[in-house]
């Protein structure tokens, strides 16, 4: 920890007129046509980066590159440490034995400043690692093909170096390879890496990969998190780990600047740079760092922008002072304010900073999210009360609470000193009917403010007077001009978002003569509510699940294993919820447990429900309001709920708001696999486990595109839009929406394209398989290797779109066994091409991509392969036992997770006697295994054995290797790190390479 540092939590920001994204980027036009190596990609960019004032260094050796960040802090500083000092401090503070790259980053992200004990031990003197508070202190420097020692030798491609500390990372490929391969050459690293030596790279906090015509850059969580998923063999549960979050660079304008050369002219400009490693990266309590993407900078700087222009003309309290932001929903709103407003927090003269929501749920929500950026960072208040004594405390300065609190402390208090106060407000989606009244009453109040708006879908004049309000004021009226835009559109396309699929299913069937499309939609309310019409739908619900939230796949969330995902109902009044809850009920009565859906029921008061205009209600959090008969219908649901997870909620408001509370985050988990709603979260709720949106209402203009946005935030490449299936005709409303809140064109990116069209695509890819390779005629040759991979690969991903469309069931065209057949195929041909070890077979095969996870998604499990050795036992010797057995190897063959694990499976059914207890025999034969595979690791590396057991153990437990900090080195002999043979590092490596192979090869199993 650093000492004599001010307590003031936020450093000033010294806003100049170089933005870090800069307002729009004109490419060069002229592009040459001839062929570009990867070197020579390599020293274009090195000469870029010189013409931008990086220093080229040439350094061969750890040594080197240890004297020249002693250098660097040296003239950062204004110090010179003597060799004793240097000794103590790169050990102590900078190259700890036990730190890993979550020590690290904390360390360049949290507490830069580091305490050196001066010789004599009586002097001490703050060391800065990077200087925060004026960036141009700091200097850039540029390495390449710095070559690793470990357990093998590894060249990384280009590496920045700012005040020595290797802190971005860049790896290139030539033109034309797939830029995911830049991605995945972090096996390479895995397998003896950036821990080598004294770990200085670990340091790294940006990585920026690129084959030169695309570029994108990424932060070194989701590259660490990918390595320990890939050694683990997790790739199928990973999430943000994916390359899916990896971001693309833009100018204010939301143009992606993908070529190398113009993202290192505005990427790696140096301010560019050195702001989003200073201010535009979140280190959160969950130890993930979080780089922003270039819109939510942009909307951030254009708001600081606007605090410190208006408080210099005295604008204050003016529209002129503020402004808003249309970000859309799912774009990362809340990190985009928090940033902002800590920033804010850091300019002269601001005293409070307000984040304002408007309904409680939301509340606690932000506030969650919040601590979670950063804990302790803001203050939440439970009352009006609370929210005064915040108010008049001048340590309290980042506050978050609800629109109604702050007008009932207004009303109450028609003078008071903190009006006076330099407060910047910033409102996230306040819209409700009742928001006019409340936003004119805090803004007669205070004086000097600044008013900002963060939305996902503005209040335009064409839908301003929805919802009975003809007198709604538009966003710009509310909050001034608009700063930033960042719409569904732009989101889709960068694909921070995932498309929608809408299916429309008509269960209202009419007359053959009545022709209007319009019937299903505009019938009445009596028949919607039918019990016909009602069991129906939730038939269909219930038929339909599976396929809609993809149940085959298994992933992990937060650290538990979780089956496909899951779905909100979205109903058009309390009665329907009520009556959809029954019908669960009713159809799953006789089910056995394990079959039925665990259905959740929310609901609550919502003035003026009968309105049905298709925008959404604000529920309150109160209960008092409902009739009776509603009130007790929720009291017996959430009883039911109790009872599912030993909890003890009810109907009265405290209990009611931790009923809330509870059932969200089980929805956020995937323990609930359906709720059924009016209103609530159907805006404001993020969960990346829900894919699906079942539509029983009407909806349109914002209240759509809300609803509709629940579904789609990324997760991983088996999610790859978010589902709508709708029980009433919302296709005008839809295109309408989005032409509102997209554009004119919005509806060819936002929507998924037709069954149709996909199927054909699908069906002239399994043709051509068929005929080119027979599955009697294997490709033979890299080339006709390559062809079967790629096509293959596309019939995957075509496939994981067509499942959940109901027409696709029976028309696969590939039989089971040819589908098993050829995956296996192109397990074998993905083993042969990344085969560990051969770097030069890596380098020839660079540019092939597979679809692992997709294949993983619809694997078959242990739990099969032993319902088919029990088969085989029963069989045996009538002769169906051949083709059982041959179905086993079959089976095995074409299982990603399974194929290293075929010994184990062949060795266990041939030593099975006739009258075996499968499941009994298999956990004992496992167990045994299991055991004396560990004992010879432990024997011949000479681990400590019970510490290894330990190890193990919490492995399986966790599903994952631990890689960094103190867990694996309390496993191995005495061995110094810091030994000039890195035998330290040679060891660590073996036996990670080891214990990892030993948990892949057992890991589920038992």
């Amino acid at each position: 920890m650093s000492e004599n540092l001010t307590p003031h939590r936020y450093e000033p920001v010294a806003l100049s007129e170089e933005s870090t994204v800069v307002a729009e980027f004109l490419p060069d036009r002229v592009r040459e046509g001839a062929y570009q190596s990867e070197a020579a990609l390599e020293r274009a960019f090195l000469e870029q980066l010189q013409s931008q004032a990086y220093e080229y260094l040439r350094i061969a050796s750890e040594a080197e590159l240890i004297a020249n960040l002693r250098r660097q802090l040296e003239r950062l500083n204004d110090m010179t440490f003597s060799d004793t000092e240097w000794e103590r401090f790169f050990k102590g503070r900078i190259a700890g034995e036990k730190d890993g790259i979550v020590e690290k980053t904390a360390r360049i992200q949290e507490d830069p400043v580091q305490v050196l004990v001066r010789d004599g031990g009586k002097e001490k003197k703050n060391v800065r690692l990077i200087d925060k508070g004026d960036i141009h202190n700091n200097r850039l420097q540029v390495i390449n093909q710095y070559e690793a020692e470990g357990a093998r030798s590894n060249r990384y491609d280009v590496t920045v170096l700012v005040n020595g500390l290797p802190l971005v990372h860049v790896e290139l490929k030539r033109r034309g390879v797939d830029l995911r391969e830049a991605f995945h050459q972090i096996d390479r690293y895995q397998r003896d890496s950036f821990w080598a030596g004294s770990g200085l790279f670990e340091y790294v906090q940006l990585f920026v990969i690129s084959n030169g015509t695309l570029t994108k850059y990424y932060s070194n969580t989701v590259r660490g998190g990918h390595l320990a998923e890939r050694r683990n063999g997790r790739s199928r549960r990973r999430t943000s780990n994916s390359f899916a979050f990896t971001s693309w660079w833009a100018d204010g304008k939301n143009r992606p600047i993908m070529d190398l050369m113009s993202f290192t002219r505005t990427f790696f400009a140096r301010h560019t740079l050195l702001n989003i490693l200073t201010r535009y990266c979140v280190f959160d309590a969950d130890r993930k760092l979080l780089v922003m993407r270039p819109y939510q900078i942009a909307a951030a700087e254009r708001i600081l922008q606007r605090i410190v222009a208006s408080t210099n003309l005295r604008q204050w309290g003016k529209a002129e002072a503020g402004g808003y932001i249309w970000h859309t929903t799912g774009s990362g709103k809340t990190l985009t304010s928090f940033k902002t407003a800590q920033l804010a927090l850091g300019l002269e003269g601001v005293d409070k900073v307000l984040f304002v929501v408007d309904r409680k749920d939301l509340d606690y929500q932000t506030m969650v999210e919040y601590e979670r950026f950063e804990k302790g960072a803001a203050n939440s208040n439970a009352s009006t009360a609370v929210l005064q004594r915040q108010l008049e405390d001048p340590n309290a300065r980042l506050l978050i609470t609800t629109i109604q609190k702050l007008s009932r402390f207004v009303g109450k208090n028609k003078r008071h000193p903190v009006y006076d106060a330099h407060v910047v407000v910033i409102f996230d989606e306040c819209h409700r009917s009742q928001f006019g009244d409340m936003h004119g009453e805090i803004t007669r109040a205070f004086r000097r403010y600044h008013l900002f708006g963060f939305t996902g879908t503005p209040i335009f004049p064409d839908n301003a007077g929805a919802g009975g309000n003809p007198l709604r004021r538009t966003t710009e009226q509310t909050f001034g001009d608009r700063l930033h835009t960042y719409t569904i559109v732009d989101a889709i396309g960068d694909k921070n978002v995932l498309p929608f699929r809408i299916d429309t299913i008509n269960t209202l069937r009419t007359a053959p003569v009545i022709r209007d499309k319009q019937v299903s939609a505009i019938d009445t309310e009596r028949a919607l509510l039918a019990p016909e019409r009602i069991a129906q739908v939730v038939g269909y619900i219930r038929e339909h699940f599976d396929q809609k939230t993809h149940r085959a796949v298994s992933y992990r969330v937060k650290d538990r294993m979780r089956r496909g995902f899951n779905s909100l109902l979205a109903t058009s009044s309390i009665e329907a919820a009520k009556r959809y809850y029954a019908a669960f009920a009713e159809q799953q009565r006789d089910l056995p447990l394990p079959q039925r859906l665990k259905v959740g029921l929310i609901y609550s008061f919502a003035p003026n429900e009968e309105e049905g205009d298709g925008l959404l209600r604000e529920e309150a959090f109160e209960t008092d309001g409902l009739d009776s008969c509603s009130r007790d219908f929720l009291e017996g649901a959430i009883r039911d709920y109790n009872a599912l997870f030993g909890t003890s909620y009810d109907t009265s408001n405290d209990r009611f708001q931790n009923y809330y509370k509870d059932l969200s985050l089980r929805l956020k988990q995937g323990d609930l696999d359906l709720v059924i709603v009016v209103d609530m979260f159907l805006t404001g709720f993020d969960a990346t486990t829900l894919n699906t949106l079942w539509v029983d209402k009407n909806l349109r203009a914002h209240g759509l595109i809300q609803a509709f946005s629940r579904t789609n935030r990324i997760l991983n490449s088996v999610k790859t839009y978010g589902n709508i299936v709708s029980f009433r005709d919302l296709e005008q409303a839809t295109n309408d929406a989005l032409a509102l809140f997209g554009n004119r064109d919005a509806r060819g990116v936002v929507l998924l394209k037709p069954y149709g069209e996909y199927y054909e695509e699908y069906k002239k890819r399994v043709e051509e398989l068929t005929e080119e390779f027979p599955p009697d005629r294997p490709p033979v040759g890299e080339e006709q290797q390559r062809a079967f991979v790629g096509l293959f690969g596309a019939i995957l991903r075509l496939k994981n779109i067509l499942v959940a469309f109901d027409d696709f069931q029976g028309n696969e065209l590939l039989s089971p066994r040819a589908f098993q057949d050829y995956q296996s195929l192109y397990l074998d041909l993905h083993a042969h091409m990344r085969g560990a070890g051969d770097g030069e077979k890596e380098r020839i095969n660079d540019d092939v991509v597979f679809e692992i996870e997709l294949i993983k998604q619809v694997e078959i499990g242990v739990d099969y392969i032993l319902m088919l050795v029990a088969r085989y036992l029963e069989k045996k010797g009538s002769g169906e036992d051949k083709e059982i057995r041959i179905a086993i190897h079959g089976a095995v063959d074409a299982s990603p997770s399974l194929r290293n694990k075929k010994d184990l499976i062949e060795q266990f059914v041939d030593a099975l006697s006739a009258k075996a207890k499968v499941d009994e025999e298999w956990i004992a034969f496992i167990s045994a295994r299991k055991a004396q595979e560990l004992d010879r690791i432990i024997a011949e590396e000479g681990l400590r054995a019970d510490e290894t057991r330990a190890f193990v153990e919490a492995a399986f437990r966790d599903g994952e290797i631990s890689v960094t900090g103190t867990a694996i080195t309390k496993i191995l002999p005495p061995l110094s790190r810091f030994d000039k043979n890195g035998s330290h590092g040679l060891k660590k490596q073996r036996v990670l390479e080891k214990l990892g192979a030993f948990f892949e090869r057992f890991f589920g199993l038992i």
